[in-house]
């Protein structure tokens, strides 16, 4: 009987003992590259979070936090295009497909992809991303790099600027990740 109670317990606190990791402080990037104009923004306050026991991966910011380098780029991209105020927030929710093949205990580079659905101006959308998770120290650190195209989240780009900004926007992803 003590044997079935010590079991009991222990496969209650098997999820608890998972271990999670989170940044409040990500790196997320974007690169328009036309023969016009190039476009960059760069946001530092992407939060995250990875369940290394399920491979559960969760990415949220705030549309607001990208700055660019010209103000008048970053008031067009949060009033007319992203349309910040009714879509605040971008969200990556999913799972790192792979995640068994990546040794936690030990320090080095392992490719990953992670299988989710990438919602953002309203639009949710079923992605497969391509990326690296880099262990070193007791942090890993996940770093990917993706295609967006404006079109598939219904962000409009008036006929005037079409040639200004990219049909398919570069999206990097840097997120050193701390255990809990």
């Amino acid at each position: 009987m003590r044997y079935t109670i010590l079991i009991i317990i222990i496969l209650l606190a098997l999820p608890a003992l998972a271990q999670q990791y989170s940044t409040r402080t990500g790196k997320i990037s974007f690169f328009s590259e036309t023969p016009v104009e190039n476009i960059q923004a760069v946001s530092n306050q992407a939060s995250a979070e990875l369940d290394a026991g399920t491979g559960k991966f969760t990415i949220q910011m705030l549309v607001k936090s990208f700055r660019f380098k010209k103000k008048l780029m970053e008031e067009h991209f949060n009033e007319n295009y992203m349309e910040s105020d009714r879509y605040p927030k971008a969200v990556f929710d999913g799972q790192i497909t792979d995640l068994s093949e990546v040794t936690l205990a030990k320090d080095g580079s392992y490719p990953v992809k992670a299988k989710g659905t990438l919602t953002m101006h309203g639009v949710s959308r079923d992605v497969i991303i391509p990326g690296k998770l880099i262990v070193a120290d007791g942090n890993i650190t996940a770093t990917a790099t993706f295609i967006a195209k404006p079109a598939d989240y219904k962000i409009k780009v008036p006929s005037l600027v079409r040639k200004n900004i990219a049909e398919e926007i570069s999206v990097t992803v840097n997120l050193i990740l701390h255990e809990k």
